[in-house]
């Protein structure tokens, strides 16, 4: 007989939901079936670097919900990133952009790959509902990523999944 403590069960647990919440984002349907998205499973002492950086964003910028959302990140017990480059998707009559898929500047987001990210984060928090994992979608959490150079350098846009399995929901009564 075997006894595994509940901190194991935990850890292991939040990792193998995190990586079933981001084959759901993987296989969620894409724009002209395009993948255009990258993801990552962040755990351990990387959340402290990831807030740290969202604090300095919020003391720099006078943006205080980086820092509440920082605070969430660091009782976390792992976060997923998933981000999208800004490539054209070439669709025929498409302007959800505002431009024509030829004539939209390379620093103007793909309407399509915008769409393809949001679908992708319900995907994954669904399955996280699933399981019970509370989680909170935070574009906090991107941006740092994002400013820490997480991501390839083609990725413009994130969002992070931060996940908790605790007795409260450490994302509930937030100031």
């Amino acid at each position: 007989m075997s006894i595994i403590k509940s901190e194991k069960l935990i850890h292991e647990s939040v990792i193998d939901v995190a990586k079933k919440m981001i084959i759901a984002a993987k296989t969620a349907p894409k724009g002209r079936g395009i993948e255009s998205l990258s993801y990552l499973l962040v755990t351990g002492k990387e959340l402290g670097f990831i807030s740290e950086k969202m604090i300095e964003i919020s003391k720099k910028n006078k943006v205080e919900f980086f820092a509440r959302d920082a605070a969430n990140l660091v009782k976390s017990n792992a976060l997923i990133l998933i981000g999208t480059n800004y490539n054209s998707r070439n669709v025929p009559l498409c302007k959800g952009c505002s431009f024509g898929c030829e004539e939209k500047p390379k620093n103007v987001p793909c309407s399509v790959a915008i769409t393809d990210l949001g679908i992708a984060l319900g995907s994954a928090v669904s399955i996280a509902s699933q399981f019970h994992v509370d989680n909170r979608i935070m574009f906090s959490v991107g941006v740092a990523a994002i400013k820490l150079k997480l991501f390839p350098p083609s990725i413009k846009t994130a969002y992070g999944i931060p996940l908790s399995i605790s007795e409260k929901n450490i994302f509930f009564d937030r100031k």
